[in-house]
């Protein structure tokens, strides 16, 4: 670290390079990651005012734990040839009253999903423990081996934890081809960082393992859909069939599904058949950025704002995943587009997600102009607080313990 006497740091906003406000830096969460981000030369606001490479000091930017919402991105100029980054999302980062700051905020008030949460070095016996329960249940082999103990996905670590979210992947098969899957690229230069899901577990194994972790766990949850699938509609009818089961034997603990909300008519049936929550995955409230990115075959953006109102509708808690990008998420169009959707489907939570993709091949994708008008990520949300009081902010799916006071203020 060497510190530029007189250099201001500088962030990403769309395609600007900003000053960076000092009010909108917390220090760095614990549980951070930095990266030197290669063929790619920082960028400061020198004495005379003007925005400068600074020549020999390659970019750096922080990747964040769970619940924090960026608001400034990675700030630099990129060589010819500068290769593609990999699947993060990239933090402003800089030095200042003596210790490393970024641009961003803590939206999540539970801790769950907190690194400090999760003792790793116990978990391969709790792991090898479950997995005697279960022997030859393929799908508990998965969350072991691919997703605990390789991937460190903390859901899944939840399930041999015995404790909280249990995640319930099974759709090998996806009807979206997103530019930033993390489990399926087959067109993309770099490399999945997950490999998916390749068989579908019958409802037997699924329920050997979930109908126990919901009848013990604390704050027990079942999610379906997780990021080592497709899309789980796709085995909407295998859903139903678990998700009956479970309300047979149990009303204990929350079904809940993430999904991209492309089938309303299933999610209505979902719905009906006992799911107690639903959160629809977005990078825009608006379809053509919606349709660049995600890249759906078979349905569109309307189909999946219906989803939403269907499962609204039906009594489900509704929360959007909302894949946010400092510059286009604040940008003038998509905030009104976003207000549209809030007063249409009336939503109980925004998961406020950074999106995990190479930032200038995200506006190339999204086409976002050079000069596109932006509030700032943290007067976003200070707007959509003061705009929609009952609104929820978040970074995780919360308990159904929690669905209550939502509920209400629907009425």
């Amino acid at each position: 670290m060497v510190e530029l006497p007189g250099v201001a740091a500088t962030l990403r906003s769309g395609r600007r390079l900003l000053p960076v406000d000092p009010a909108d830096l917390i220090p760095l969460p614990e549980g951070s990651t930095l990266y030197a981000l290669p063929g790619r030369t920082a960028v400061g606001i020198t004495p005379e005012g003007g925005l400068s490479p600074l020549p020999g000091r390659g970019a750096v930017a922080a990747f964040l734990p769970p619940g924090y919402s960026l608001f400034g991105l990675a700030s630099y100029e990129s060589a010819r040839g500068a290769p593609l980054l990999p699947l993060f999302a990239y933090s402003a980062l800089c030095w200042w009253r003596g210790a490393f700051h970024v641009p961003a905020a803590r939206v999540e008030i539970d801790v769950k999903h907190d690194p400090a949460q999760f003792d790793d070095a116990a978990l391969p016996a709790r792991v090898g423990r479950m997995r005697a329960r279960h022997p030859g249940n393929r799908l508990v082999a998965h969350l072991a081996d691919r997703c605990a103990l390789r991937y460190g996905c903390a859901n899944a670590k939840n399930l041999f934890l015995e404790r909280w979210e249990c995640p319930v992947p099974l759709a090998p098969a996806c009807n979206a081809a997103c530019v930033g899957c993390i489990s399926a690229l087959p067109d993309a230069p770099i490399p999945s960082p997950q490999e998916r899901l390749t068989f579908v577990p019958t409802a037997a194994e699924v329920l050997e393992f979930a109908l126990p972790h919901l009848q013990s766990a604390p704050r027990a949850m079942l999610s379906f859909g997780q990021g080592c699938e497709g899309e789980p509609l796709l085995q909407a009818g295998l859903i139903e069939e678990v998700v009956r089961a479970i309300r047979r034997a149990t009303a204990r603990g929350t079904l809940h599904l993430n999904t991209n909300g492309s089938r309303p008519d299933l999610v209505e049936r979902l719905c009906d058949a006992g799911l107690d929550s639903i959160r629809v995955s977005l990078n825009s409230a608006r379809a053509q950025p919606y349709h660049a990115y995600y890249r759906p075959a078979g349905y569109g953006f309307e189909e999946v704002v219906r989803s939403l109102e269907v499962a609204t509708g039906r009594g489900c808690f509704t929360s959007i995943n909302y894949l946010a990008f400092p510059g286009f998420t604040d940008a003038d169009e998509e905030v009104a587009a976003l207000e549209r959707l809030i007063e249409r489907t009336r939503l109980d939570l925004i998961q406020w997600r950074n999106l995990n993709i190479d930032p200038e091949a995200y506006l190339d994708v999204v086409q976002l102009g050079e000069a596109t008008p932006a509030r700032g990520m943290r007067r976003l949300h200070d707007h959509l607080r003061t705009r929609f009081p009952r609104l929820r902010h978040g970074y995780v799916n919360p308990p159904r313990e929690s669905f209550v006071a939502s509920a209400m203020g629907r009425e």
